[in-house]
């Protein structure tokens, strides 16, 4: 684990919550391991690097578990599994099925949701500097999409999918020129919805979809560092 007590003394400081400051350490650090390494964390060495007691890290624990990005083994700590080539596989062509679904009922709504996702696209930029924010903000344009399509189950199913490959995302965009690529892909999708074109819509989708699963099967060359927020 990197070690940055300091920047949860200066957020207690600032009056935060200390189950909020450790709950957003560990989810950086655990969103920033490399996707295919399995860790075990203990709420002693947590306690340590935050410098917390061990209620705020039970509790962060919990929220965390609650996000599927970890599982809470009784008495022991905390279980980091690695991702699978076959688990990326599976959650990719799921993906798949339901945002091309989607963004075809989504398409309907032309220049009201384009606009929508223009303003996404714009913050999402604005964080390209940050790999965790940057991937939130790309959960948040996908997200926007499918809940246009107007249906509630595939909208909840398709939560899960993407509390899973958060972690995924993260390599994903370490890869290469990929943050350029996705912010040009998101606004092809945004002008083929504002055409209220269809087919160009799922067809846009599908063209994204592939090239990050092609990004989540590349080898990473390059180190994430979660204190610095850079790639070196």
């Amino acid at each position: 684990m990197s070690p940055n007590p300091a920047s949860g003394v200066a957020a207690l400081q600032r009056g935060d919550a200390a189950q909020d400051v450790v709950y957003a350490w560990l989810k950086q650090h655990v969103l920033t391991l490399p996707r295919n390494e399995a860790t075990f964390l203990t709420e002693a060495q947590v306690c340590r690097e935050t410098g917390v007691s061990r209620t705020p890290v039970r509790e962060a624990f919990l929220r965390l578990e609650a996000d599927g990005l970890l599982t809470i083994l009784p008495k022991k700590g905390a279980y980091i599994a690695p991702i699978t080539e076959s688990e990326v596989d599976a959650i990719m062509q799921a993906r798949g099925l339901v945002e091309e679904w989607c963004s075809r009922e989504a398409s309907r709504f032309g220049s009201s949701l384009a606009d929508e996702l223009d303003r996404l696209i714009v913050q999402q930029e604005q964080v390209r500097n940050d790999r965790v924010a940057f991937i939130e903000s790309d959960r948040e344009f996908h997200r926007t999409i499918v809940r246009a399509a107007g249906n509630p189950v595939l909208a909840t199913f398709y939560e899960s999918l993407r509390d899973r490959q958060v972690r995924m995302g993260v390599h994903a965009i370490s890869v290469g020129s990929r943050i350029d690529d996705v912010l040009a892909e998101h606004r092809a999708i945004a002008d083929a919805i504002r055409a209220s074109q269809a087919e160009q819509v799922v067809e846009a989708v599908g063209e994204h979809l592939a090239r990050t699963l092609a990004a989540l099967r590349a080898p990473m060359t390059r180190h994430w560092s979660p204190d610095t927020r850079t790639v070196i």
